[in-house]
């Protein structure tokens, strides 16, 4: 993973975060910045424009960063994305951060996907869940809605899947009616 831009950069960032004692304030700017990449068209396509310049992408994603009250550190990384033209890899850099964050805690990620958004009680039965399937070791969910897959969840742990999704289980049901004709 580390051999990646997206490596090289979550790491970079998970260093100087970690040197000047800001990891909470740049893992919270990375959250919120995520989540206005998953709402937001626009920010997303700004981010992967090649027609926009460096300095166009750096002013945009400063005055995200600055009107979000990110940390100095972060609007600073977001800067230096932009200047560098690796903004489009932004996602990536999200994901590689949050995965050095928790080997750093020993903790594990998972990416769940629902077709409707979990309760609290949800989300907790199911990271009890998880913590047992992974040895006991704290396991920190991120959700995701997509109402395509109509009921029951894809998880994401590491490099296993687990997918109980309706789409799914009707997907493999029309797949074994065709194999009986």
């Amino acid at each position: 993973m580390m051999a990646s831009v997206a490596g090289r950069y979550a790491s970079a960032l998970f260093d100087l975060a970690s040197e000047q004692k800001q990891l909470a304030a740049v893992e919270q700017d990375m959250a919120r910045l995520a989540g206005f990449l998953e709402t937001s068209a626009d920010l997303r396509n700004m981010v992967r424009s090649p027609v926009l310049s460096a300095e166009e992408q750096g002013r945009a994603i400063a005055g995200v960063g600055e009107k979000a009250e990110f940390s100095p550190l972060g609007v600073n990384f977001l800067k230096l994305l932009a200047r560098n033209r690796r903004l489009f890899a932004v996602d990536d850099i999200i994901k590689a951060f949050r995965q050095i964050l928790a080997r750093n805690r020993g903790e594990i990620d998972a990416d769940v996907i629902s077709a409707h958004p979990l309760s609290e009680a949800q989300q907790n039965a199911l990271v009890d869940t998880l913590k047992a399937s992974a040895g006991g070791k704290n396991v920190k969910i991120h959700t995701h809605v997509d109402p395509a897959l109509l009921g029951g969840l894809v998880v994401k742990m590491g490099s296993r899947m687990i997918d109980s999704s309706l789409r799914t289980k009707l997907d493999n049901l029309k797949t074994r009616m065709k194999e009986v004709r």
